[in-house]
């Protein structure tokens, strides 16, 4: 019962922490918008905690590419400005990028892509969108892009992973049953330009 206690007030001081010191610069290497990365001249952005928001983008026509320093922020502009692609529904969370309706390789409507599983019969492309699914610490769930792709990994490139991760993250990939699996549990799946 002790120990159900105590790692119940560590899991509640760790939530409390990333509540309430969402604005707080945890890496004193960077400030809050800050150029961490890059990928195809489309640069990424330092955040601070996950939670944090300093404001809308929105393109000059118009075009709503998201929260500043936000993952979402990045990956739309990064469909936008290298991919020349404009989502119809432009708004949600990281999480709602991904529908649970669709099968492996149709069309996501909202995002206009393809849509694929995890684990999916179609291997994971360059510049393809991953979805994560929410976690206990991150309602909103999260999206990276897929930066490289080897035959048992992916790397991923990712806006606001939160105050101590890195941009770059490799994710283990498997091939088994005719079916490739990216080897985290909270992967939804992918998105990709048709």
């Amino acid at each position: 019962m002790k120990k159900i206690l105590i790692i119940f007030l560590g899991i509640l001081i760790i939530y409390f922490i990333l509540k309430i010191g969402k604005n707080i610069n945890w890496n004193l290497e960077h400030n809050v918008g800050e150029v961490v990365d890059e990928y195809n001249e489309v640069k990424v952005y330092y955040n601070g905690g996950v939670s944090n928001t300093q404001g809308r983008n929105l393109s000059k026509n118009g075009y709503n590419i998201g929260m500043k320093y936000q993952c979402v922020e990045f990956t739309k502009r990064y469909y936008y400005e290298h991919l020349n692609h404009k989502m119809p529904d432009t708004y949600g969370n990281a999480k709602d990028f991904y529908d649970k309706k669709i099968s492996d390789g149709n069309l996501n409507t909202k995002r206009n892509l393809l849509q694929y599983s995890n684990p999916s019969a179609t291997k994971p492309q360059l510049d393809d969108i991953l979805i994560f699914d929410k976690s206990i610490f991150n309602s909103y769930g999260h999206v990276a892009i897929i930066s490289k792709v080897e035959n048992n990994f992916i790397q991923i490139i990712q806006q606001n992973p939160g105050p101590f991760a890195k941009s770059r993250q490799n994710i283990l990939l498997n091939y088994e049953n005719n079916f490739w699996t990216l080897q985290n549990n909270r992967i939804l799946g992918r998105l990709a330009i048709k």
